[in-house]
């Protein structure tokens, strides 16, 4: 009960950070998606695994996402995304990552580039956080729901494990639409059978210094507790060295 009274304070907090620095937040994704196209390039260039041929037999872990996993904002190799391939080496993970992610994005624009970096790569995983983008545009939740199933059902024809992330977003259309909208995460997840880290923000929504200028995207300092909550869900889809 204590745990659950926490998390819905956390919740609480984070919405009214959100609804006070909402139309800053509207008018910083239309000028992050304006941008998709030129960032198109640039997250292909990212998603592809470099290195010997060697590195390139490795598994591969894509990650398919929006601002929050492409840096925005912040020093190059200082994202989350980063800090997992780092981790992964530390810990003699052998993995390839591909950071697919551009600011911006919206579910639709995953489902349309995910079955291109399926042929091109095979990942073994594909984190998939993309969604806010959808919220923040009005987009209707069927429509949000059905691009995230088939990104997820696209990614396990390709015999990909997947771990969906999961988002809360401002109460601008009604407590209605924002309680729908995060529970969208949870059936897909209980549907097909998919792990998720339930908020990627957990432990930040309510610490304005945790995030950049625009109180929206994270800051360097909270790159490494992003990568906390992911680690948890991420790690028991991985090979490991022992097994």
């Amino acid at each position: 009960m204590v745990k659950r009274r926490l998390k819905v304070r956390a919740v609480a907090s984070f919405t009214a950070l959100t609804v006070a620095c909402f139309p800053i937040v509207f008018a910083a994704t239309f000028s992050a998606s304006a941008q998709a196209a030129s960032n198109t390039t640039a997250a292909a260039a990212m998603a592809k695994p470099t290195g010997s041929n060697t590195q390139q037999a490795k598994p591969t872990i894509i990650v398919l996402g929006d601002s929050l996993s492409a840096e925005y904002g912040l020093p190059r190799d200082t994202g989350w995304v980063s800090l997992m391939r780092q981790r992964l080496s530390s810990e003699r993970i052998d993995y390839n990552v591909a950071n697919a992610s551009i600011s911006g994005d919206t579910t639709s624009g995953g489902r349309a580039r995910l079955p291109a970096l399926m042929q091109r790569l095979k990942p073994a995983v594909v984190i998939v956080e993309l969604g806010a983008n959808d919220a923040l545009r009005g987009v209707p939740l069927d429509t949000t729901e059905d691009n995230l199933r088939t990104i997820i059902e696209q990614a396990q024809q390709g015999h990909a494990k997947v771990l969906l992330i999961g988002m809360y977003v401002p109460p601008n259309y009604g407590p209605d639409y924002t309680q729908k909208f995060h529970g969208l995460y949870g059936q897909l997840s209980k549907q097909l059978r998919v792990p998720l880290v339930p908020f990627l923000l957990a432990g930040i929504e309510d610490k304005p210094d945790m995030f950049q200028s625009d109180q929206i995207h994270p800051t360097q300092r909270a790159q490494p507790l992003l990568l906390d909550n992911v680690w948890s869900a991420l790690k028991p889809l991985l090979r490991t060295s022992s097994q």
